[in-house]
Parts: C-alpha cells; sequence; structure tokens
C-alpha cells in the first residue's frame, strides 16, 4: 500500500457525530492518482513511487514531460510528486491509487500552499497586539524598537517585521479521518487544511500517529 495521495481541497462543512455533537471537518478530493514511475535503490539511490494528478490535453505537454509519460506509457498528467515508500512495497507503474487507501480513524498530515496576502505589517503577520487606540498616542501599528543600541549595532537575523505573509508550504499534522466516500474519491478529516479552495494538497499517513 502507498501510504500517500495527492488532491484538492473542495471546501470546510460541519458533520454531526452519533452522540449528537457537530465538529468543524475539511473535505478532501483524494486522487485517483497513478503510478508514473517506480524508484529503487538499485536504480536511484532510494526507494519511492511518483505519483500523477489531475488529467491534462497531450497539446499542454511540453517536450521532456510528454518522452517522460510517453516512456512509462500513460497519459500526461498535470501533477508530479515523489513518496518515500519501503523498499519490499509492491506499487508498479501504471497503476492507479483512490481514497481507499485510508480508513475512518486514520490519521494523516496534509500538506498545502497557504493563502498568499503579500506584503503584510507586524501586527497581521505575527500577532502582534499594537498600541494604545486612543488619538494622542503616536503608537498604534508600528512593529516598535527593532534592536539594540551602539552594541551590537545590528538587527538580528530572524527579527520578526513587515514582510511577505502567506503563500508558504503549510503541513498540520494529526487529522482524523472521519468518512471516506471511495466513488466519489472524497475523503473527510477533522480540522482546518492549508490553502484555498481548489488548491493543491497532499495526503499522507501521519508521522506521529494519534496523540
Amino acid at each position: 500500500m502507498i501510504p500517500g495521495l495527492l488532491g484538492k481541497k473542495v471546501g470546510m462543512t460541519r458533520v454531526f457525530t452519533d452522540d449528537g455533537r457537530w465538529i468543524e471537518v475539511t473535505v478532501l478530493e483524494a486522487g485517483p492518482c497513478t503510478v508514473i514511475q517506480r524508484k529503487t535503490k538499485d536504480s536511484d539511490g532510494y526507494s519511492a513511487v511518483q505519483l500523477g494528478y489531475g488529467a491534462m490535453r497531450e497539446s499542454k505537454a511540453n517536450k521532456p514531460s510528454s518522452g517522460h509519460f510517453a516512456k512509462a506509457g500513460l497519459k500526461p498528467m498535470r501533477t508530479l510528486k515523489e513518496i518515500r515508500v519501503p523498499e519490499d512495497n509492491d506499487a508498479k507503474q501504471g497503476d492507479e491509487i483512490k481514497a481507499d487507501i485510508f480508513t475512518v480513524g486514520d490519521r494523516l498530515d496534509v500538506s498545502g500552499t497557504s493563502k498568499g496576502r503579500g506584503f503584510a505589517g507586524a501586527i497581521k503577520r505575527h500577532g502582534f497586539g499594537g498600541g494604545p487606540g486612543g488619538h494622542g498616542s503616536h503608537f498604534h501599528r508600528a512593529p516598535g524598537s527593532i534592536g539594540q543600541s551602539a552594541d551590537p549595532a545590528k538587527v538580528y537575523k530572524g527579527k520578526r517585521m513587515p514582510g511577505r505573509y502567506g503563500g508558504a508550504n503549510i503541513t498540520v499534522q494529526n487529522l482524523e479521518v472521519v468518512n471516506v466516500d471511495v466513488d466519489k474519491n472524497l475523503i473527510i478529516v477533522r480540522g482546518c487544511v492549508p490553502g484555498a479552495n481548489g488548491g493543491l494538497v497532499t495526503l499522507q499517513k501521519s508521522v506521529k500517529g494519534a496523540r
């Protein structure tokens, strides 16, 4: 079994549990993915599978990618990603991987690209409290002092300051699988997932397991 899938974020909603409580969940379209290439320690120095997700027209593929898919005897796909697997994994080129590799109760690590927010100030970017709101204050949303005086006379690297915010790869760990719809390739996980609706996500078995 391959411990991961590619998919996209559909959106958030809520579901009711058996005891009448409602919980926030995220709906993910997981797969179907195709094994494009099988990498082994003998040929590549490590063991992994290359998954393809999302059909695309052959005319949209450039020559290098067209040759890569033609060598595998498969049609071009929009997204490729490698997932490490044990050397004794029986996945073969051309295998189709669906949402049924996960079951209710599994824990997943979901990675995605967070929403880009452009250039943001320190309060929005880092959650600073800011200064007083009164009209007489000259300190409202400024970052404040950022360094020392003559010694060391510099700003240390990593200082939290205004800058580009969002658009980074974020991984949320230990999300519980609430439901799996194999026919529609949908997986419902409890909690939130980074990125906008329709954004690409990677689902993998949790490395830490249940807390």
